[in-house]
């Protein structure tokens, strides 16, 4: 029997369940019930994240203990995953006895093998972020190039793990596993980070407290492991690493879902610190985006944060988990509103999916009782059933991928092919000419349809697809998963069982929805149009050249920065950061020309000097550079 292992980042206890962790959890919750429907050993793991720097500060500031704060939030998480019916397996806690023991183990493993020294670490440190940065990484100076807040500079005694030593055989295995992170787009971030050079690494702190500390063989209480090391090691852990080892057998990782923000350290941190256990690499590291409100960026400030149980009370989880997987491409920034929330109920869960149901109800009801037969189906519908054939074929593949958005998709195809079989064959029309096994037929047919996308959908909707299938005369299982799906056979006979509506039609958004925060725009908008008439010396002021772009590459953990190489006819390059990405990708750029803003003030963008502004133009279809007519020698002056 094949084993699958899946698992959620764990959440770090600084704060309460929102949107994210949930969509992180019920893709994880959807893999881990897709492996099991399939047969496999599954283990699926969650957890919480709960020491560091950040969480001994947030205890303290509300007259708490480390381990009494950290109870509390994760007590919520726990809470959320088990009101919401999450299938995990173990739910850790990086303050678990046998974590801690694990850990341990590991850092004396990798010490025994030359991979971590003790030395002396100075550097610019976020507590926010559980993060050093170099001062060339920070933001003016000082702001943390993640988040913006103000960074510590740090001098301390510290263990170091040899992380430049992995530089290649990453890069190696990059190369040589096409799928090792997904989606590609983010791989190539990562590998581009690799290849600026890999610094070894801080993995112990003395200035804090609450933390693992090191072996006591190790005979150095001061020091307690950083965060990244401690929290990383979770994986193998929870498996029994360091202790039992009783379920090692599931690793290594099928897949191993996080969000974009940690994607650096689980797809460059973590596999070297596996390398140097020996231990083998996860088949898949997975990064999704993340969510906004009505277009906004979410924050307590604006009072926007979405939570997840308030939208499922109003709206209904299943919906809510539906809504989740089909609305976002993997990979990419989703929007929530209620307003799309209530279309995909209304129109993709109501008017085609349960109102199929409904009519087979209808349709048995009224012809045969009840009663629902496959006999002639393939007989007298071979066209329907190899077009769902068609898509269904590779459908699978885009689950195993993490493409929700387009499994769900290819699904709701075959929904139209049952929907169109009835408008195409007018079961009461052959009822009416006497050709009551023909209009049986088509019932068959649809039923049939209806029972192969329940179970595909079940690992989405599980709750949903038991009461289809129930209606249906079966149950969703190992084995009705082979005899529907893999071995493509049809329902034997059954009497439909009446159930009411699925998808009530919601007419109105339920939640009370945050008031936009425009009024600072607005402001700034008419200040600009108070500024917008100058004169024909300022403009000269403006210095507008011709430049060149000799090499443009991606700016890793950003969705929207190149770095480009601008030749302007001068001694030196200049260095452009530009907010392009999503419009121009780096190799179409090389060896093409743009108008720059010359003589702007350099300013540092994610902590990387930028040397001038490119010239474009942005409406409703995109965004265009402005360009020369024609070639131009560089540093050609506009104007």
């Amino acid at each position: 029997m094949k084993t699958r292992y899946v698992t959620t980042p764990i959440y770090y206890v600084n704060d309460v369940p929102h949107i994210g962790h949930a969509y992180t959890t019920i893709i994880a919750d959807t893999m881990a019930r897709y492996y099991r429907l399939k047969g496999h050993e599954t283990f699926f793991l969650t957890g919480t994240d709960e020491h560091g720097q950040k969480i001994e500060e947030a205890a303290k500031s509300r007259g708490r203990k480390p381990q009494e704060y950290a109870d509390e939030i994760s007590g919520k998480f726990k809470a959320l995953w088990d009101e919401f019916d999450i299938s995990y397996d173990k739910f850790i806690r990086t303050t678990d006895d046998e974590h801690k023991k694990g850990v341990q183990k590991a850092f004396k493993t990798m010490f025994d093998k030359g991979d971590i020294y003790k030395g002396n670490y100075e550097g610019h440190y976020c507590v926010s972020c559980e993060t050093f940065f170099t001062e060339t990484q920070l933001m003016d100076g000082e702001g943390c190039p993640d988040c913006g807040k103000p960074t510590n500079l740090v001098k301390e005694e510290s263990y170091f793990f040899k992380l430049s030593n992995y530089q290649e055989k990453l890069l190696k295995w990059y190369n040589d596993d096409e799928q090792c992170v997904l989606p590609k787009a983010k791989k190539n971030e990562v590998i581009s980070f690799v290849k600026q050079g890999l610094r070894d690494l801080s993995i112990t702190r003395t200035s804090f407290d609450w933390g693992v500390k090191l072996p006591k063989e190790m005979n150095d209480p001061k020091h307690v492991m950083y965060v990244w090391l401690d929290a990383l090691l979770n994986y193998i852990t929870a498996l029994g690493y360091g202790t039992d080892d009783k379920n090692m057998d599931f690793w290594p990782a099928t897949m191993q879902l996080v969000g974009k923000d940690i994607l650096r350290f689980h797809a460059i941190y973590w596999p070297a610190f596996l390398m140097s256990l020996g231990l083998p690499l996860p088949k898949h590291i997975a990064a999704h985006g993340w969510w906004t409100r009505n277009g906004e960026k979410m924050s307590k400030s604006k009072g926007n944060v979405v939570n997840p149980k308030e939208v499922a009370d109003a709206y209904g989880l299943e919906n809510f988990r539906y809504f989740l997987l089909r609305e976002v491409p993997f990979g990419q920034d989703g929007d929530f509103s209620q307003k799309a929330l209530i279309d995909r109920i209304n129109s993709d869960l109501g008017n085609e999916f349960g109102n199929l149901l409904n009519r087979i109800i209808g349709m048995s009801g009224k012809y045969s009782e009840g009663k629902v037969t496959s006999k002639d189906v393939k007989a007298l519908h071979v066209k329907e059933l190899n077009e769902v054939e068609t898509i269904l074929e590779n459908i699978e593949d885009k689950l195993n991928l993490l493409q929700t958005n387009r499994y769900l998709e290819d699904l709701w195809k075959v929904l139209t092919i049952a929907n169109a079989a009835i408008t195409a064959h007018e079961p009461w029309t052959k009822m009416k000419n006497d050709d009551k096994d023909g209009a049986l037929a088509v019932v068959g047919l649809v039923a049939n349809i209806m029972a192969r996308v329940t179970v595909l959908v079940s690992p989405v909707m599980p709750k949903t697809a038991t009461k289809i299938a129930t209606a249906l005369g079966f149950e969703i299982n190992k084995e009705s998963y082979v005899k529907l799906i893999e071995k493509k056979e049809l329902l034997s006979d059954f009497v439909i069982e009446k159930i009411p509506p699925l998808f009530p039609r919601i007419e109105e958004e339920v939640l009370e929805t945050p008031e936009p925060t425009p009024k600072k725009e607005e402001k700034k908008k008419s200040k600009k149009k108070e500024e917008s008439i100058i004169t024909i010396d300022q403009f000269f002021e403006t210095s507008l050249k011709i430049g060149t772009i000799l090499e443009a590459e991606e700016v890793p953990k950003s969705d929207r920065l190149l770095k480009l190489k601008v030749d302007l006819g001068e001694e030196k390059t200049r260095q452009v950061i530009a907010g392009i990405k999503e419009y121009y990708a780096p190799a179409e750029l090389i060896n093409t020309q743009v108008c720059i803003v010359a003589n702007l003030k350099p300013a540092k963008i994610m902590g990387m000097l930028s040397e001038g502004m490119l010239l474009a133009a942005k409406d409703k279809s995109g965004l265009s550079l402005m360009r020369p007519e024609k070639t131009k020698k560089s540093g050609t002056p506009v104007g």
